[in-house]
């Protein structure tokens, strides 16, 4: 497995090569934005280790520029001293998958990396076009368009989205959604909100009428129309 790890902070990066190169994880580093974007351009990764608070591009952006500008959809696990709901929203909304609080655990890190890397991996075998209403998901490209719109998600956002396309009209528990993304391995209580509100502002903010329901105390599905 392939890994870019973008932080500026050398002994965090050393316990990073100390930990994952001895288990096979081939490691590129950068220590400041461009450095890492500049890697991110030339090489194909399978995850992307990334620091918010960099030296000249900080890592909201790189992962802006890496999802827009790359067009890269390589699943990104992003690194922060801050804990906050709003912290983890602006990092998601930024286009990261996963999002792990300093100080934090080797083990969970590469639990972690795993999970992602397992998700991307299964999401390219399948390859069937989804359709509901004037929603698509090309599964096979990783390219989602409303009304011919077209939808800017990270890995996880898309992953959301093929099981809700896939079950719609029906109900998904909040419990499968999870199951589906972390299996046992399931983060914090707010991480599944916090990505379907991502997904909920790419997917209905611009349009007439929401597509994505929340059902309470139960989980989530989609409409076609607007007086489902």
């Amino acid at each position: 497995m392939r890994i870019l790890i973008i932080e500026d902070n050398p002994d965090i990066v050393a316990n990073l090569y100390g930990f994952l190169e001895p288990k096979g994880y081939v490691l590129d580093s950068a220590a400041n934005g461009y450095g890492g974007l500049g890697l991110a351009a030339q090489n194909d990764y399978d995850a992307v280790v990334l620091d918010v608070m960099l030296p000249g591009l900080n890592g909201l952006e790189l992962c802006q520029k890496l999802r827009g500008e790359l067009g890269k959809s390589t699943p990104v696990l992003m690194l922060t001293a801050r804990d906050t709901l709003e912290d983890k929203v602006a990092g998601f909304d930024s286009g990261a998958d996963d999002y792990l609080v300093k100080p934090f655990s080797l083990v969970e890190l590469e639990v972690r990396l795993r999970a992602l890397v397992r998700r991307a991996r299964g999401a390219q075998t399948a390859s069937p076009m989804l359709t509901v209403g004037e929603l698509t998901f090309d599964t096979a490209n990783f390219e989602a368009r409303r009304a011919g719109r077209p939808l800017a998600l990270t890995r996880t956002g898309f992953t959301i989205l093929r099981l809700l396309m896939k079950e719609a009209p029906n109900v998904v528990t909040r419990e499968a959604l999870e199951q589906e993304l972390w299996g046992e391995d399931r983060p914090d209580s707010d991480a599944l909100r916090t990505h379907i509100h991502a997904l909920r502002q790419a997917l209905d903010k611009p349009h007439p009428f929401a597509m994505l329901r929340t059902i309470p105390g139960i989980g989530y599905k989609l409409v076609s129309e607007a007086d489902e």
